[in-house]
């Protein structure tokens, strides 16, 4: 069976808490790049432009094993060449990412709404992981899961990479128990508790997830913990981790969670709007821990905008039998 190489180690930094990027030079049988630069100039020439390119090599910006390239090095296909990409602006989150605990292998953060968990997209810099492998010095911090930008609360980040598969499988095998709250509206026709369950589609590039036929792949319960006028405080009890599973099944339910820009309706994007923050925040996180045994729990020290406006009442009368819908 023949061994897959070892991926070199990164010869630039980490720059504002992201890895830069590895560009492996690919097999050129017919001779198309004599040199680096041939190469690096047609690979990007759509991204950045070849002249782009060039300036980046004169400024020392593409670094090999050995150095900095100014590409008229010999090509050479197997080799790596490393850069650091340039990051468009972004709008400042402006909450602080709380640390509910950390030690030696994991580290358990209070993330605010509107910061992206991982760098994707638009959202590079301005992200959980950058945050803090700069604020904590941990370059190697990877999150275990994700929680989804809007969405506050507990994510659970690995600090080490030899320990990264073992809590990751935790999330993957549904060991984890995840405890939610969130604002929604009160309506005396949804019979409460329920469990939801239905096939949720995400696809790439497309904003709103959507149910369609088939074996249901999502699993949530619903339960009112507290009632005042026309809004109730809802607690919510992921089965599964699908992509907006607990967005999509409150707006099943006909009780679209507060402030939500995609549920029921996708509103135009006019920016963020800071004081709106979607009502749903991801409470507690419960699982025995794979290293060292023994169950843990993990309780979010942040609190939804109108939650205190909740007073306890109007919840499921007792002995009310779970429904499944």
């Amino acid at each position: 069976m023949r061994r897959r190489s070892r991926t070199p180690a990164a010869p630039l930094a980490q720059r504002n808490g992201i890895d830069p990027v590895r560009v492996r030079l690919p097999a050129d049988p017919e001779g198309a790049w004599p040199t680096v630069g041939d190469h690096l100039r047609g690979r990007f020439a759509g991204a950045i432009g070849a002249e782009r390119v060039d300036a980046m090599l004169r400024e020392g910006r593409f670094v090999g094993t050995d150095g900095a390239l100014d590409g008229t090095e010999a090509y050479r296909a197997g080799t790596s060449v490393w850069f650091h990409r340039d990051f468009a602006p972004e709008v400042p989150v402006p909450f602080e990412v709380g640390i509910v605990h950390r030690d030696e292998r994991i580290v358990i953060a209070d993330k605010p709404h509107f910061l992206a968990t991982t760098p994707r997209g638009r959202h590079i810099t301005e992200t959980l992981v950058a945050r803090l492998r700069r604020d904590l010095r941990l370059p190697t911090l990877q999150p275990a899961h994700r929680l989804d930008r809007l969405t506050a609360g507990l994510v659970l980040c690995v600090v080490r990479p030899e320990d990264r598969g073992a809590y990751q499988n935790l999330f993957g095998g549904r060991r984890v128990r995840k405890e939610y709250e969130a604002v929604a509206p009160y309506d005396a026709g949804v019979s409460l508790p329920a469990t939801v369950r239905s096939r949720i589609v995400k696809e790439r590039g497309v904003i709103a997830a959507y149910e369609e036929a088939g074996e249901p792949n999502a699993e949530s319960r619903v339960e009112l913990a507290a009632r005042h006028g026309d809004l109730g405080g809802y607690r919510l009890l992921p089965a599964t981790g699908r992509t907006h599973q607990l967005r999509v099944h409150m707006n099943r339910l006909g009780l679209p969670i507060l402030h939500d820009p995609v549920y029921p309706v996708v509103l135009p994007d006019a920016g963020e709007s800071f004081d709106r923050p979607l009502q749903l925040l991801a409470r507690a996180l419960e699982f025995t821990d794979p290293v060292e045994g023994g169950v843990v729990r993990f309780e979010s020290g942040l609190r939804l905008a109108e939650w205190p406006q909740l007073a306890p009442g109007s919840g499921p009368a007792p002995g009310a039998a779970p429904q499944t819908r």
